[in-house]
Formats: C-alpha cells, sequence, structure tokens
C-alpha cells in the first residue's frame, strides 16, 4: 500500500497548497479559472471516451466499437443511481460537513474531486501492481498528477478537494488489498478495463460540462454505471464456460 499512501500524501500536499493559493485571489478571477478547468477536464474526459471507442483497422479505416455498451451502462446506471439517490446522499453528506466546518463549496468539491481521482486505469493497475508484487511505480505517477490536479481543483472549489483522499485511500487500498483475487478476474476479462475506462471517462466529461456551463448533472447518479462493464463481462465469461 506503498503508493497509495504516496498518492492521498500527494492529494493532502497539492490541496493544501490550492487552498493557500485561493487566499486573497478575487471571485471573478477564481469563477473563470473554474470555467477553464472545465474545458481541460472535460477535454480529458474526451480524450479518454475516443481512445477507448476508436480503433485503426488492417485496412487503415477507423472503426469504432463500445457505443451502445456506453449508452446502456449511463442509463442504467442513471436508473438505479436516481433510485437509490446517490447524489443527494452523497451532497447531504457533504453539506453536513460543509457546516461544521464553514467551509462554502465544500460538497461540490469533495464529490468532484473523489470522482475524477478515483476514476481511472492507473488506479486500478497501480494498486494491483502494488498489492501483488510492491511496485508502486504506476501509482508514483498518479501521485504526480493527483497532486498537480488537487492544487488547481482546491484553488477554486476549497477544502472538499482535501477529504478526496479519504475514498481514494479506501478503494486504492482495497484493490491492493485484494490483489490476489482480482488479478485473475480482470486477466480473463480482456475488454473489461477498457470498458470501464470508457464508462469513466463519460463521467469526467460530465464534471467538466458541469464547471463550464450552470447545468447540473448529478455526477454521482452516475456511478453505477461503471459496474455495468463488469457485469457485462462476467455475464460473457458465464455464457463461455
Amino acid at each position: 500500500m506503498t503508493g497509495t499512501i504516496v498518492n492521498i500524501i500527494a492529494i493532502i500536499a497539492g490541496s493544501s497548497l490550492g487552498l493557500l493559493l485561493k487566499k486573497g485571489v478575487k471571485e471573478s478571477l477564481m469563477n473563470s479559472i473554474l470555467k477553464v478547468e472545465g474545458v481541460a477536464v472535460f477535454v480529458i474526459g474526451l480524450n479518454g471516451v475516443i481512445t477507448t471507442m476508436i480503433s485503426v483497422g488492417a485496412d487503415g479505416k477507423l472503426g469504432d466499437n463500445g457505443g451502445m455498451l456506453l449508452l446502456l451502462s449511463l442509463v442504467i446506471g442513471t436508473f438505479f443511481g436516481e433510485a437509490l439517490r446517490l447524489d443527494d446522499r452523497i451532497n447531504n453528506f457533504g453539506l453536513s460537513i460543509e457546516k461544521r466546518l464553514k467551509s462554502d463549496g465544500f460538497a461540490k468539491g469533495f464529490v468532484s474531486s473523489s470522482i475524477i481521482f478515483c476514476i481511472g486505469s492507473m488506479g486500478i493497475m497501480g494498486a494491483l501492481n502494488d498489492g501483488l508484487s510492491g511496485d508502486s511505480s504506476l501509482l508514483l505517477v498518479k501521485s504526480v498528477l493527483d497532486g498537480v490536479t488537487s492544487v488547481v481543483l482546491a484553488s477554486t472549489m476549497g477544502s472538499g478537494v482535501i477529504f478526496s483522499a479519504v475514498p481514494v485511500f479506501i478503494y486504492q487500498g482495497i484493490i491492493s488489498l485484494f490483489a490476489s483475487s482480482i488479478s485473475p478476474l480482470l486477466e480473463s476479462c480482456g475488454n473489461m478495463m477498457t470498458q470501464f475506462n470508457m464508462v469513466g471517462s463519460a463521467l469526467i466529461m460530465c464534471i467538466g460540462f458541469n464547471f463550464i456551463t450552470d447545468s447540473k448533472i448529478k455526477t454521482a447518479n452516475l456511478l453505477p454505471s461503471l459496474l455495468v462493464p463488469i457485469l457485462y463481462n462476467l455475464l460473457l465469461m458465464v455464457e463461455i464456460f
């Protein structure tokens, strides 16, 4: 779990620096930075979707796959997320801490940064390598990226970003602890990680869209979408065997 520990230290350190930079900066400038930040997050998510869906065939022509799975994942995930009221529950939890800390925007910063830091193959594969062989190299790279990102996020959204280190620790820690059990499953489902990244990147696009516009996509309600590619591949395994 060395890599995960370094990762959360990077998030805490980056967030702390971001909070220091936030002091004394005009609100209008913060709003402008948040919009530009939203553009960057949206493009990162879009790049993730495109790279997982688009492929080059032997004839040199572009092809796409996974579009229907992406659509089904988002629709099914949203259905269950809305039914369980995940966004309301997570935001209410964040708002309760926000009131205690008297920190405006805590809930938004906590939810958005937690999704950004937790979703992606680097966290999963890095935690697996850390748990199986003690190789923390991938998580160390992720730590640098998360540290830089947390500086920007915290400078615009406040102290909620620093608390995103908690779900990152739990998420990656569990994967590392149960790495020996999870690894064979990933090896037998060759496309699962690619499909997981595709759906996760779509969620990141939604976060970026929320930063850019005044619209409100309840991103936490989309979290069950991440389970659809996993269940889909498990069903394929059952059918094959």
